[in-house]
Order: C-alpha cells, then structure tokens, then sequence
C-alpha cells in the first residue's frame, strides 16, 4: 500500500471539497496545485442537498455567517418577443425548506475548505502541477512538474476541463462553446432584495442578480463577446446605471463594488467520468453554463458519491473508476442537457421554440403540485421522489401517523 493513499489534483472549490471529505474517511490525502495567481471574484449558489453535505463535512458552520439564503427564485421573461412568458416565482416554503440553498463568495468558501482540509492532519499540499499519471493494476504513479514522482492508491482529478488525470486516462471530452460571455460582479443598492435571487431571461442569455448580503448582490450577466469587451472598457458610473436599467430598478440605485471579470461560456463532458483508480470531479468531468445554479452543486453530488463508495470499498480501489462512472453518468446527462436546451432556447428567435419555453414556464407557475416537484428535484435529485414515497406511505391504511401511534 502506498505511503499516500489519494491524490487530488486541483486547489478550487472541488478538489479542496474532494481532499476534505477523503480526509474525514480516515485516507492520507495529497492536493496537487499550483498556488493560484488569479482571485476568483465569482460567487457560488449552494443548494440545500450541498449544504448538507457541508454540513457532514463539518465546515458548513464556518462560512454560513457569510453567506446569504436564497429563499425565493424569480424568472422574468425580459426578451421583449412577440411570445413571452410570465414571471416565475419559487418560494422555498412551498417545499418546506427555509432556503433552497445560500450564494457566498467563491474565495470564502476556499478558505475555508483549505482551512478544515489542514485541521484534519491528513491533508497535505503540494505546490505543484501534476504532468501526468501511470495508472498500474495495484497504484498510480504521478509526475509533478517540481520533479516530484508519487505513488498513491486512488486518484481524484478536480483540475478543471483540461485535466492532467483525464488525458492520460485517456478519457475523450465532449466539447462545445456558446456566442456568450458572462460578465460578473458584485453591487451595492438600495431597496431590500428580500432573499430574493431573480433571473432576467434576456435574448443574449440570463442576467442573475443574487443576494450576497445586506443591501449587496452578485451579478451573472451573459452578453455577447464583443458587447462583454465593451463593458469591460465602460466608466464605472455609467455601468451603474445600465445595470440599474436591465434589472428594471428593481433594487434601487446600484453601485458597483468589485473588479469586472468576464468568462467566456462553453460546455463540456468527458466521455467517461472514471475509470480504474481515476475518479473525475466538477470541471474535469462536466462545464455547464451558469444557470440554475448546477456548477459546482453537480460537483457536489459527484463527490458524494465518490466517498459513499470508497467507504464500501474497503480499501479496493481497482475497479472504483468504473462503478464511478455508471453511478454518476445519468444525473450528469440529465442536467447538462437540461441546461444546455435551456440556454439554447433563450437565443433562439424560432417563434416554435419561444412558445414552447414560455408554456412551459407558465405551467410551472400555474401547476402548484409539477412546480413543487420541479423545485424539491433541482434542490436535490431524488427529493421529490422521495417525497411522493413517505406521501403514498402515509396515505396507506395502517401507516398514518395516528394510527401507528395508537398502537
């Protein structure tokens, strides 16, 4: 058995999740990464099912001062068509849940990983790149670019979409790219957001405004490239005021209060998601666009996953990739055509596609019990089945809560 038991390849927000729930199994976890040179001033959406498994993890508690509840999700059709489709609201309460998840700042919650990672002991850093691995029946060799080798049991990439572990796994990507560039920052403003995150559907793309605090908010704006270049390029005072226009006012005077970053938008999913000794997490094995809050969140459950079945494991790791790989590739198909149809749908002048688009959000506002479902199923994959299961149980003579407790 190799003095190392897991390397994890990547520093962001899901390798450092990947080495920190590794860690509590009880395995010697080595991150390999170069230190970061430049800060990510993104923000991420945690959903609830993410959330809780923070929570596991022991390191919820740390940022949940920083962060801010999402308890309303707000779709505004904002692409002035000829077909468009009323405002959206989901309420969290419906689904008995006070949030469905929390946004906070990327480089919070990094520290905070890094932080809970080191207090476990079992964690080491590596300031270095891995340049590539030797996947052998009993271990992987790993090739630092300081000139370090590693053997290890098990090897995690979370390295992003050009993966040093994927390619010399062999493992094949599916790639493709989008007329968009999100433009994000963050805001001060004046009116009360309410724990209200709202997404303008426009015909470049979403334009997100997130809570991220009292009276502050982050913004995903999705523009063309070149109007993405100008924006960049515009007085501070004048992108005030546009981005006070596009939200329609809705939150008062705006004042920016943030570097303005730009990332261009494409997606990508490797062909498969582990094999052997290799498990892919988050950007190495699936780029999304940011809608709907599923980035990082599908990251998440790939981890899970990942240590649900390293804790049956018993410490045989040969064929763990492979297991890996069938368990997770249907949520991953499911939601990154979910999203890719979605987006695609906004940028389309096909007067067919707008009126499917906007029936179908309208039925989602009108049907109470497809909008609940729609709503437990994007928290967390299998709720609302879960749900309709303790519903048809409950309702079954001699299971009612009454009755067992008359017994």
């Amino acid at each position: 058995m190799p003095d190392t038991t897991i390397a994890v390849a990547g520093s962001g927000l899901a390798g450092l999740t990947a080495a920190l729930a590794t860690a509590r199994l009880g395995f010697d976890v080595v991150v390999l990464a170069p230190n970061q040179t430049r800060q990510d001033k993104r923000t991420t959406a945690m959903l609830a099912g993410s959330v809780d498994f923070l929570r596991q993890l022991g390191v919820w508690d740390e940022v949940e001062p920083m962060a801010s509840a999402l308890s309303t999700m707000r779709i505004i059709d904002a692409t002035n068509r000829l077909i468009r489709a009323p405002q959206v609201d989901f309420r969290s309460s419906e689904i008995d849940l006070p949030a469905f998840g929390y946004n906070i700042a990327n480089s919070a919650m990094t520290d905070a990983l890094r932080k809970a990672c080191i207090g476990t002991g079992r964690v080491s850093f590596i300031n270095a790149s891995a340049i590539g691995a030797t996947f052998h029946p009993d271990h992987v060799t790993i090739a630092c670019d300081n000139g370090e080798e590693l053997d290890v049991s098990f090897a995690i990439g979370a390295d992003g979409r050009n993966s040093v572990f994927r390619q010399s796994a062999a493992i094949d990507v599916r790639e493709w790219t989008y007329p968009q560039t999100a433009i994000v920052c963050d805001f001060e403003h004046t009116l009360d957001h309410h724990d209200t995150s709202t997404e303008f559907h426009t015909p470049t793309g979403p334009f997100t405004v997130v809570p991220l605090g009292k009276l502050r908010s982050s913004l995903v704006w999705v523009e063309k490239p070149e109007f993405a270049e100008r924006i960049c390029a515009t007085p501070l005072e004048t992108l005030n005021r546009m981005v006070e226009d596009r939200m329609q006012s809705l939150l008062g005077k705006v004042k920016i209060t943030s570097p303005v970053q730009t990332w261009p938008l494409s997606g990508m999913t490797a062909r498969r998601f582990g094999k052997s000794r290799l498990a892919l997490a988050g950007e190495a094995a699936h780029v999304v666009p940011p809608i709907g809050a599923q980035g990082f969140n599908l990251g998440i459950r790939d981890i899970e996953l990942l240590v649900e079945l390293m804790e049956k494991s018993n410490g045989a790791f040969s064929a763990l990739g492979e297991t890996f790989h069938r368990r997770r590739s249907a949520d991953i198909a499911m939601r990154t055509a979910s999203i890719d149809l979605f987006n695609r749908s906004l940028l389309s002048d096909f007067i067919p596609v707008q009126l499917v688009r906007s029936l179908g959000l309208y039925t989602m506002g009108a049907v109470s019990p497809l909008r609940r479902l729609i709503m437990r199923e994007g928290v967390t994959p299998g709720l609302a089945f879960q749900h309709a299961t303790r519903r048809l149980r409950q309702a079954m003579p001699g299971t009612q809560p009454e009755r067992n407790a008359a017994r």
